[in-house]
């Protein structure tokens, strides 16, 4: 059975002190640049890692950055993948990290950021926050922030934008009943669709019905229910406005085992434009917004601020557009 190489193994092949290798791995003055490459060589050769823990603890830095999630879902999946090109010119490392089935789920941030601060991450990317703030002792930037007043920098998509483009869509394809599955009541996000779903009626002359809102907390399951609820009514909605893909998804599926016909019979518009949205039977009406740009931009904040510069902008709105695809059409 093999055995974790040691720094000992790398002292005794390249001929030095635990000592020498110790500061040639860490970069550190006093070992001749001829010493140092044969340390490296040995190092390489022999598959050695240094702990990070043990490194952090003597230099107070440990080269890896945090990004903390509620859950593994595309949407989070996305952003890493922005995260992860966003620091592929830099040193740093990638440390994803969920935290989210601790007790309630409220205030995972904090809790997370207790143990991963200033012993295993440099700075932290908190990705659908369930607090305004949480503090800790390292540079911190929020991507799809709480509906309060954060102080933390943040990243996030025009929702309001797209959401009252997703409405002006299915209301100029002749749709009047409109429904909307809201997400998250604590997330800014879902408030600002919220509010772009009424502004676009309001503007088209369309009195606001609140039979034909319900929320989906951004979940499959949640928005199933809704769906039902929704296309179950006596004078069901002609067209449904999801808050995010997953349960846009999920109400085409409820829609279909009602035996409605999607777009005829139902018209379906999500918001992300995650890749599932794409590839199902019916590809996703939905609104994309730029996760990827989103992450790689939460990533340059943070690298900024961990370099100590200051940032030309605290708060980042990115713009989202419209997707047709197969599941919307004018109502019969």
């Amino acid at each position: 059975m093999s055995t974790r190489v040691t720094i000992h193994d790398v002292a005794a092949a390249s001929g030095v002190s635990v000592a020498t290798v110790s500061k040639a791995v860490n970069g550190r003055y006093g070992v001749a640049p001829e010493t140092a490459a044969r340390v490296l060589e040995a190092v390489e050769a022999l598959g050695y890692e240094s702990s990070l823990v043990a490194s952090s603890m003597r230099s107070r830095r440990t080269g890896v950055i945090g990004v903390l999630l509620a859950d593994f879902e595309p949407f989070s999946a996305e952003i890493l993948k922005g995260v992860s090109a966003g620091l592929q010119e830099s040193r740093y490392d990638l440390l994803a990290y969920s935290g989210s089935r601790q007790g309630d789920g409220e205030g995972w941030e904090r809790r997370s950021l207790s143990r991963l601060s200033g012993t295993l991450i440099d700075g932290a990317i908190l990705v659908t926050p369930t607090v305004v703030n949480a503090a800790a002792d390292v540079p911190i930037v929020a991507v799809d922030p709480h509906t309060g007043r954060a102080e933390l920098p943040t990243v996030e998509a025009d929702s309001r934008g797209g959401a009252r483009e997703a409405v002006d869509y299915l209301v100029a394809l002749g749709h009047r009943r409109i429904a909307f599955v809201a997400g998250r009541p604590d997330l800014k996000s879902s408030r600002l669709r919220d509010a772009g779903y009424r502004e676009s009626l309001a503007v088209a002359g369309i009195p606001f019905d609140p039979s034909l809102t319900r929320v989906g907390f951004y979940a499959a399951d949640t928005a199933r229910e809704a769906a039902r609820t929704l296309l179950t009514q006596p004078d069901p909605p002609t067209a449904v406005f999801a808050a995010n893909d997953l349960s846009a998804i999920a109400i085409i599926e409820v829609a279909q085992a009602l035996g409605l016909d999607v777009p005829a019979d139902l018209s379906v518009v999500g918001f992300d434009d995650v890749p599932e949205a794409s590839r199902q039977a019916l590809p996703l009406t939905t609104v994309r917004q730029p996760m990827q740009r989103i992450g790689q931009t939460a990533a340059g904040m943070l690298t900024a601020l961990m370099a100590g510069e200051t940032l030309s902008a605290t708060h980042v709105l990115l713009p989202t557009r419209l997707v047709p695809r197969a599941t919307t059409a004018p109502p019969r």
